[in-house]
């Protein structure tokens, strides 16, 4: 019988973070921490894992597709990853052929050590370096961006592992968290403007670094700190060090960790993602409110969201939405009738909670629409008699090129239609969304955007793109080298 994979049926109508980033040292378990941490981080991406480890004198390399469970859950494979330093990534789901060579962290030996590198964000200029570097003779093994560093620090002439990396990522464009593993340290750093999160934890004297503060507490890690914009930080068995190696720039940190990417139970930039969003709910039901029986969150990302709005509106809020949980990917026939039920896999209208009644539903973001379509058309299949829906994010007009999986602007709806238009056709009786400044405001900026100093990365919103796109400006391939996909 022939049959074949549907990813769960809301996965391509949301933005899809790149990837999360783990490392720890001085632990005799890193390499089982560094599990967990990936695990803690999966919402980050789910196509792929690694692991490198270090025991004082090999480096040990594990990758596998899929979930980390299915890479990492044997404890055969931990116990091959000896050591008490380790670095791990995860990557985001995408379409397009899955290729165990673009699975990070990538290692190399270098003339000075071996060099282990992980990588969170995009660089802008990686097609322009990379086209150079081939012209100097460099081999490239994979279709990564991060590759382009490794080359980098591979030609750079100075005497350090730590200034090589340092040197080589003074010649890149773009947004980026690296953690990276050599035989004495571990090494994390932040792009110049912060855009995508690394934390700095400590693990009983083990110092870890992770791209959120939830892997922290899966481990019973202390949070020590935001790795700041800028910032190189060098833990070796001495301590840990703090460089500032780049040239100070305005911070511009991806608003969409507090819409979207982020786990609700962490910190980012010392704020409670929960209660960001609750703040979102807040502000939305401020700016557009309308006369309703009750609120329904479209789970899980929209609950935060519905709380705080039904709290600030005075209404019911009710799960009139459940989701399956267990339905991951799922293994079905291909016809046609399967996949019109695709969207029932995962999320089921709760009858009794919505029948009779005007629902206010909430959800983060719009991408394409086409979730918001067949989840309208649940409700008033289910017996609802009016069905308003309000977004707690602004309209996603743009593509991210900084390390977000986004869409080409024209499938973004709206980048295609306004905000009437965009209610036809997905068949609300009414369709609002949160201000820039309501959102600016949820994340704790009470002035607003202040549109001559945006404090956040905001472009898919705005269009304000605060790094250079020299790849696009260039003439090079607009879209970001995917970790999936091979390079053309």
């Amino acid at each position: 019988m022939t049959r074949f994979v549907i990813d769960h049926p809301f996965a391509g109508d949301k933005l899809r973070e790149e990837c999360g980033v783990f490392g720890i040292k001085g632990n005799e378990s890193a390499s089982a921490h560094t599990a967990l941490g990936l695990h803690a981080l999966q919402h980050r991406g789910q196509e792929a894992a690694g692991i490198v480890s270090f025991n004082g004198g090999q480096f040990h390399v594990q990758r596998s597709l899929g979930l980390v469970a299915d890479g990492f859950g044997d404890p055969k494979v931990i116990e091959q990853l000896k050591g008490a330093s380790a670095i791990g990534h995860n990557r985001y789901a995408t379409t397009g052929d899955t290729i165990l060579r673009n699975v990070q962290p990538i290692f190399v030996e270098t003339s000075m050590g071996g060099l282990a590198l992980a990588h969170n964000g995009n660089l802008t200029n990686a097609h322009l370096l990379r086209r150079e570097l081939v012209q100097k003779g460099a081999l490239f093994q994979s279709t990564l961006d991060t590759e382009v560093i490794v080359h980098l620090v591979a030609l750079s002439e100075f005497s350090t592992l730590p200034d090589r990396l340092i040197d080589a990522l003074k010649q890149v464009v773009g947004a980026y968290s690296l953690v990276a593993l050599t035989d004495s340290a571990l090494i994390g750093v932040r792009d110049p403007m912060g855009v995508r999160p690394l934390v700095l934890g400590d693990l009983q004297g083990a110092p870890v670094l992770a791209s959120e503060t939830c892997a922290l507490d899966i481990l019973g890690a202390d949070w020590v700190r935001d790795i700041e914009p800028g910032e190189m930080v060098i833990a070796t068995d001495d301590g840990v060090q703090s460089l500032k190696p780049f040239e100070p720039e305005p911070e511009r940190f991806c608003v969409f960790e507090y819409i979207y990417f982020a786990r609700p139970d962490s910190m980012v930039e010392e704020r409670n993602v929960y209660d960001v969003r609750k703040h979102m709910g807040r502000e939305l039901a401020r700016e557009s409110g309308v006369p309703a029986d009750i609120v329904v969150p479209v789970p899980d990302s929209g609950v935060p969201a519905a709380l705080g709005y039904a709290d600030e509106a005075s209404l019911p809020f009710d799960l009139g939405i459940i989701r399956n949980h267990y339905v991951g990917r799922t293994f079905i026939e291909p016809t046609d009738h399967i996949r019109h039920l695709g969207v029932k896999l995962k999320h089921n209208a709760n009858r009794g909670q919505v029948a009779g009644k005007r629902v206010i539903l909430i959800d983060d973001s719009i991408v394409r629409g086409t979730t918001s379509t067949k989840i309208v058309t649940m409700m008033r299949e289910a017996g609802a008699t009016e069905v308003h829906m309000r977004i707690a994010s602004p309209p996603t007009t743009h593509s991210c090129f900084y390390g977000v999986d986004t869409p080409s602007r024209k499938e973004l709806l709206a980048a295609r239609m306004d905000v009437e238009e965009m209610r036809s056709f997905i068949g609300v009786d009414s369709l609002a969304f949160l201000s820039v400044d309501g959102l600016y405001r949820a994340a704790g900026q009470a002035g607003g955007r202040l549109s001559n100093q945006p404090q956040y990365c905001d472009a898919c919103l705005t269009g304000d793109y605060p790094i250079p796109l020299v790849d696009r400006e260039g003439g090079h391939d607009a879209n970001q080298l995917s970790l999936l996909h091979d390079y053309e």
